[in-house]
């Protein structure tokens, strides 16, 4: 089946896979060739596709998935593939995140610190290839 992962500013990844897996708002889903028709909006986290006996890892960050004929597409505003993320800017962005939830007298805006966690961990998961 086809992938195309695109963003605003690029094509992340456009070729042919042999399995899908997401995490949805829903939960995370499977999809192999002749999957029936899908819409569904994502949330942050790891897509892996499988492609032969071979894994690609992409932190994707929320976004619309659409499947129809053999055809699977993911809009998002961010993603990126796992072998080009920086595990340290990851971590430090992870620990960053963390200590400002774990600090109850700062005034933070915990949904933006929670999603910056998030988003940091999809991130070290595709770099680590989990």
């Amino acid at each position: 089946m086809k992938l195309k992962i695109i963003t605003h500013e690029r094509i992340v990844f456009d070729g042919e896979v042999d399995e899908l897996v997401l995490q949805t708002k829903g939960g995370q889903i499977g999809i192999l060739k002749d999957h029936i028709p899908l819409t569904t909006a994502l949330e942050i986290g790891v897509t892996k596709a499988r492609i032969g006996e071979e894994y690609k890892f992409f932190a994707t960050m929320g976004g619309i998935f659409q499947f129809k004929d053999n055809e699977a597409t993911i809009l998002t505003d961010v993603c990126e593939d796992g072998c080009d993320i920086d595990v340290t800017r990851a971590n430090a962005a992870k620990n960053r995140a963390e200590t400002r939830l774990a600090d109850a007298s700062a005034k933070i805006d915990a949904d933006r610190a929670q999603a910056a966690l998030a988003r940091s961990l999809a991130r070290l998961k595709a770099a680590l290839n989990k």
